[in-house]
């Protein structure tokens, strides 16, 4: 008999700086009282991030949903767009709110990313950006989507929400694509509290997303094109300042975490676990996914999913439902019959990680798992 956990485990949990360090940090900010606009914390986190990357162009903002809307209008994307259905609904609400329409193909099986031989025969003559996502941290298959790109005069953009952290051969996986979207929420492996960062190659976008992100503003008198509010606060770009440096910590101890599951349900029916990647690759262990087979398993992933509640376990069926199956875009044709996405977010199930989650508990959830799959 396995016994539940006494207080809820959810499926992350935000890391957080020592307090007094953040307190220190709040100091500057109430010495200058320059709280929003550009201040003196947000112009120096822009830098630290320009060096941590090594790329010149960046660009903060309050959260990644809105940094990805302001991105596809600062590139002038219009007409369709091909995307993935399986991500987190930003990703598609954002061609939405630029007036974009969605044009859904299927993802590859091993590490869920957009399947870049489903791309060509979507390309249609309104088609103008290819919006690729990284999905877990998975890096998509640059080479190929970038001859695609290169070839039909494509724009080629990275919702990278999940891959802060993520190298190939040593280099940032900021550097590819013309730009991508990285997420700093709570629930991110790295965050700012909320908060969004554009990384792109073309140095003239940073004045036009500077004005998109502050109303447009040219000086105190003169607007020069109809932009929002979007800008990171002072505090915002303090928790991320001060987190920085324990990115590759916080990266090691998910990583350990991860092997530690891998280790435990190998030998389990029913469970997938994932794909490892290649030797180019650094990840960044964002994320635990496994997928569950029925047939093998024992019980679907939906009921193992209810169950682990009773044992005050929160894992998370991402990404469930399909983003074209919302009612929302339901009025949307889909051309490609999605057969490996609508497999995987029906058997997909992402168990807690996070930084701080101990060697104990992970194996409790384990036993917890095969428990449940013996006696159902």
């Amino acid at each position: 008999m396995v016994e539940p956990f006494k207080n809820p485990i959810y499926v992350t949990r935000p890391f957080l700086p020592p307090l007094k360090d953040f307190c220190k940090g709040l100091e500057e900010v109430w010495d200058s009282r320059w709280l929003t606009n550009n201040g003196p914390v947000v112009t120096r986190y822009a830098q630290e991030l320009r060096s941590f990357l090594a790329i010149d162009n960046v660009c903060l903002f309050n959260n990644g949903t809105l940094a990805l809307q302001i991105g596809l209008q600062g590139l002038g994307i219009s007409g369709e767009v091909i995307t993935t259905p399986f991500s987190f609904v930003a990703t598609t609400h954002a061609l939405y709110w630029n007036k974009i329409r969605p044009v859904f193909v299927d993802i590859e099986p091993d590490f869920y990313t957009i399947d870049p031989e489903k791309i060509e025969e979507a390309i249609t003559p309104w088609t103008t950006a290819i919006l690729a996502v990284h999905v877990f941290g998975n890096p998509c298959n640059h080479d190929i989507l970038s001859e695609i790109a290169k070839k039909h005069n494509l724009r080629l953009i990275y919702d990278a929400a999940h891959a802060f952290g993520v190298q190939i051969n040593g280099k940032s996986i900021a550097h590819y694509g013309d730009l991508s979207m990285f997420s700093f929420h709570a629930t991110k492996l790295y965050h700012s509290f909320e908060g969004g960062l554009l990384t792109f190659n073309d140095a003239k976008l940073t004045r036009i997303f500077d004005y998109l992100k502050n109303f447009g503003f040219e000086n105190e008198v003169e607007v020069v094109m109809p932009g929002t509010n979007a800008k990171m606060t002072e505090v915002q770009a303090l928790m991320g300042s001060i987190l920085l440096p324990y990115l590759d910590k916080m990266i090691q101890e998910r990583e350990s975490i991860y092997h530690l599951y891998c280790e435990r349900l190998k030998e389990v029916a029913g469970i997938r676990l994932p794909i490892k990647h290649a030797p180019s690759i650094q990840y960044n262990y964002a994320y635990m996914p496994v997928e569950i087979e029925e047939c093998r398993f024992g019980m679907s992933r939906d009921q193992l999913y209810e169950k682990l509640k009773e044992y005050n376990i929160y894992a998370r069926r991402y990404f469930y439902p399909l983003i074209c199956d919302f009612p929302c875009y339901k009025n949307i044709q889909v051309q490609d019959p999605l057969r490996t996405a609508r497999n995987v977010a029906s058997h997909i199930l992402t168990l807690p990680i996070y930084a701080g989650l101990s060697p104990d508990e992970v194996n409790q959830i384990c036993d917890i798992i095969i428990f449940i799959q013996k006696n159902h």
